[in-house]
């Protein structure tokens, strides 16, 4: 004597939640993942081997003919320290240096120390050797 049963188990698997959670991921992974932006001022960066990337809160663009810029606005340097203490407010204080390479290292160095005495981190910004 062979029972029936009233309810037949599916062997199926249904990919729609999976793709679903594919799709979600990629959304979070985008949103979250740190995307640099490039300063708008027309510099050749120097080259380094390192390859660390950093969160750019207050950008300070010296060009080859020695204008700055803070932000991609331009300034002087005589108003340089005024407008980075006006700027680094809250939390804000690292300063990504974008410097030609052929500015000579005083001009550097004079916007570096102008920023270590604000109390803020300074950074290079570079590009990667071809």
């Amino acid at each position: 004597m062979k029972l029936k049963r009233k309810t037949r188990v599916t062997t199926e698997f249904s990919l729609a939640s999976m793709t679903d959670l594919i799709f979600l991921l990629l959304i979070f992974f985008l949103l979250t993942s740190n995307f640099v932006t490039p300063s708008g001022m027309p510099v050749t960066l120097p080259q380094s081997s390192t390859n660390a990337i950093t969160k750019m809160n207050l950008s300070v663009t010296i060009t080859s003919d020695l204008k700055y810029y803070i932000n991609n606005t331009p300034t002087t340097l005589e108003s340089l320290e005024a407008q980075l203490k006006q700027e680094m407010v809250g939390d804000n204080k690292l300063v990504v240096l974008n410097v030609d390479e052929t500015v000579p290292v005083k001009y550097f160095v004079k916007v570096a120390s102008i920023a270590n005495g604000l109390g803020a981190k300074v950074s290079i910004a570079t590009k990667q050797p071809e």
